[in-house]
């Protein structure tokens, strides 16, 4: 069983863009990373997949139950944090614990106060008082007491200090370790390289790719570097992309045939090159460019 599974899923606002026709598969127990600019749909595909929003066409499982007939199961069973969380301004933090815990049966009263100690949230405030950042500790409070056995995380460390994201993840991995599946949507690179296991990239409302993390770094787009170009024209290599020059060296992203590479560059004059693989964010602006042309 899928911990997610979309099907065509489309979600239209009429003119404006939504999602179209997103098919996407996330196995249970997966650290899964979606990555996309803002605007791109992640939101609207979360929202979408939560029953929060009603699915223009398409259709979708949350652990194995509709999006639409299952609904109130499917929140029972999901960790939800938003990108932008929001809550009662008069009310102390240990209220909203205390109300989030009750809307799924109570009683998660020592793992609320171990995540509070681990994230340093001072429970006494009202949720006024509270800076971006500690209002995104809450949240995090809130998805996470009741242990689900899926986290869905928007955006999750916006606001957050350094020091708390460290602690954030390490908090997602033991969850991940125990057979929870993290569903984490970001536009941050690093945080998927280094802790997600698969990814998926959305663009204007639509799946590009979906592949484990290794393979997208381990793709058929190499970089390049050369070293010392003394002549020759590299720009006139055919399929490079995001070329660069600095003090005589130069690097660029190449998808093509290998052997033709090596005709093309024995014909110029360098000291020294490298082919290694590219960086996920160079894999991501790889896959953008190349819608665009």
């Amino acid at each position: 069983m899928y911990a997610i599974e979309t099907d065509k899923l489309s979600k239209s606002y009429g003119k404006a863009r939504g999602i179209t026709e997103v098919s996407l598969k996330v196995d249970e127990g997966d650290f899964f990373g979606f990555i996309g600019p803002n605007g791109a749909g992640k939101s609207t595909l979360i929202r979408t997949m939560l029953g929060l929003l009603g699915p223009t066409a398409g259709e979708a499982k949350i652990l194995g139950m509709d999006i639409v007939r299952d609904n109130i199961k499917i929140l029972d069973n999901v960790g939800y944090l938003p990108s932008e969380a929001t809550f009662y301004g008069g009310l102390r933090v240990s209220d909203i614990i205390k109300f989030s815990a009750k809307l799924r049966g109570g009683g998660f009263d020592a793992e609320a106060a171990m995540l509070c100690d681990r994230l340093q949230l001072d429970v006494t405030k009202k949720v006024r008082q509270l800076s971006l950042g500690n209002r995104k500790k809450l949240g995090i409070v809130c998805a996470m007491q009741h242990r689900p056995k899926l986290y869905i995380m928007d955006e999750p460390t916006s606001g957050l200090d350094p020091l708390i994201q460290h602690v954030f993840f390490e908090l997602l991995k033991e969850r991940n370790k125990e057979g929870a599946t993290v569903f984490l949507s970001s536009h941050n690179l690093n945080e998927v390289s280094a802790y997600c296991n698969k990814a998926a990239i959305i663009r204007d409302g639509s799946l590009i790719v979906s592949d484990t993390v290794d393979k997208l770094s381990h793709s058929d787009v190499k970089r390049i570097f050369i070293k010392g170009l003394h002549s020759g024209k590299p720009e006139a290599i055919p399929e490079i992309r995001n070329l660069h020059t600095e003090n005589g060296n130069l690097g660029f992203l190449y998808e093509g045939d290998m052997h033709k590479l090596t005709e093309m560059l024995s014909a110029m004059d360098f000291d020294d090159f490298t082919v290694t693989n590219p960086e996920l964010e160079e894999i991501f602006m790889h896959f953008y460019e190349k819608e665009d042309k």
